[in-house]
């Protein structure tokens, strides 16, 4: 179990430690390298401002936002949520300056874009310094499947054979594209366009897909973005996150509602068109950096890491053979699928609170009070509601004129182990489970889907 919790962390200021599968054409040393060294803001992986406030041991200031600071009032609790931090208040860093507190560019687009919310500020004292382990969700696979293997009791026989036959229709649709990517992993090129065109349409049949689809774009433009205005948060230690949020919107209508990359999906020629919307000279090169990179981060996320890339297939493959050999995959499958489920609000809790306690216990234990999007330090951090040796305060704030951000009514309120309740407007999906039936309202969990007390941050 421990070792599945390490497996799903980064820490940039080391050597890469993980294990990954056999054959790939490239490790994930050469992967780090390359980004690190020969990318425009590559040096921002190991040296930015985030990893050095943790490193340095000193207090840290922290805004979330939420909509709902009457019911933090009145409960005086602080209730965390999951998504890609798994059991955490979701939470962006702050800066101390002279003239206040200066927000990191993805709070200031959090407060430009949420207009209705009520910035809070939190300054986080940790006992000691901070290790820079961030939590990649895209590595979470084996963990949710274990949860599900766990409480599988939980779901009547005819629930669990539904899931079953539903992951295995899906794998069975998508398995030529996921063979694909594998052979690309190991070596065998795909023209790029074509494997884009693939790529798009597995999507709808492993939703995964669209997540480590964005993901990867995310990368590419904060990496290798030459903008002023990338470049003016560079000069602060920042990722440009304005980027990727600009990608998020633009590609998907009714993003800002539910923030559900499942359906994120373009096409190669969709694609250029995107990215050269928001940076020209980027549009060149995505679609072969998403060739590579996708499906090198396939192969280590889907695999088990005993695994040879060269000889799995997915095609032909039943399921029990599947849970062994990508168990990464099948756990991000089930996690997905099992959200659809009618019940699911009921049983949230179950699975999901299962998953924050192991959460907790290793990061008390690594000594880790804040921690963060793993994927790239960007600015998504968290906090621990059980870190036992940190003291949190809270406030209200406002914003100046300038940006800058004053606290204003120190919030009496503790954090608890408890996580916000299960809630997301629904969405119509057409889907085909595998006896062929057409099941239509179902609802998703938004990625970074942030509430506290139960309305969405």
């Amino acid at each position: 179990m421990r070792d599945e919790w390490e497996h799903a962390h980064t820490d940039y200021t080391m050597p890469v430690q993980r294990r990954i599968p056999a054959s790939l054409a490239e490790s994930e040393s050469d992967w780090r390298e390359y980004l690190e060294r020969s990318t425009p803001n590559g040096w921002l992986i190991q040296n930015n401002a985030m990893t050095e406030a943790l490193v340095s041991g000193r207090p840290m200031d922290l805004l979330h936002v939420t909509r709902n600071i009457d019911a933090i009032r009145t409960s005086r609790e602080l209730h965390v949520s999951t998504g890609c931090l798994v059991g955490a208040l979701y939470c962006s860093p702050l800066v101390r300056q002279r003239n206040g507190l200066r927000p990191h560019n993805l709070g200031a687009y959090l407060m430009r874009t949420k207009p209705s919310t009520t910035p809070m500020v939190f300054e986080v004292v940790p006992d000691a310094p901070i290790r820079p382990k961030g939590v990649d969700y895209l590595h979470l696979g084996p963990i949710h499947l274990r949860t599900h293997r766990r409480y599988r009791s939980f779901l009547t026989p005819a629930e669990n054979d539904q899931l079953d036959r539903a992951v295995l229709t899906r794998l069975r649709t998508a398995s030529g594209f996921l063979d694909i990517a594998l052979r690309n992993a190991v070596g065998h090129a795909a023209p790029a366009s074509e494997f884009i065109d693939q790529l798009s349409d597995a999507v709808a049949h492993v939703p995964f897909l669209g997540y480590l689809y964005f993901e990867v774009l995310s990368e590419y433009l904060m990496l290798h973005s030459a903008a002023p205005e990338t470049k003016r948060y560079a000069q602060a230690g920042e990722l440009n996150n304005w980027l990727y949020k600009r990608l998020a919107f633009t590609a998907v209508d009714g993003m800002d509602q539910l923030f559900d990359l499942a359906r994120f999906n373009p096409h190669h020629h969709r694609l250029v068109q995107l990215i050269e919307g928001i940076e020209p000279a980027l549009g060149r090169g995505v679609a072969e950096y998403v060739r590579r990179r996708l499906s090198h981060l396939f192969a280590r996320t889907a695999l088990h890491p005993s695994q040879d890339a060269a000889s799995v297939t997915f095609q032909g493959a039943d399921l029990s053979s599947l849970h062994e050999a990508a168990p990464g995959l099948i756990g991000q499958m089930v996690f997905r699928e099992i959200r659809y489920m009618p019940r699911y609000r009921q049983l949230y809790h179950c699975f999901e609170k299962s998953k924050a306690l192991e959460a907790w216990d290793y990061w008390n234990v690594e000594g880790i009070p804040t921690p963060f999007n793993g994927i790239l330090p960007k600015g998504e951090i968290g906090i621990n509601p059980v870190y036992p040796r940190s003291a949190v305060r809270a406030w209200t704030a406002e914003q100046d004129s300038k940006g800058y951000l004053h606290p204003v009514e120190e919030v009496t309120a503790v954090f608890t182990p408890h996580l916000a309740s299960w809630w997301a407007p629904p969405r119509k999906c057409e889907t085909q489970d595998a006896a062929g039936d057409s099941r239509g309202e179902v609802t998703a969990i938004p990625a970074h889907w942030s509430p506290v007390n139960g309305v969405s941050a």
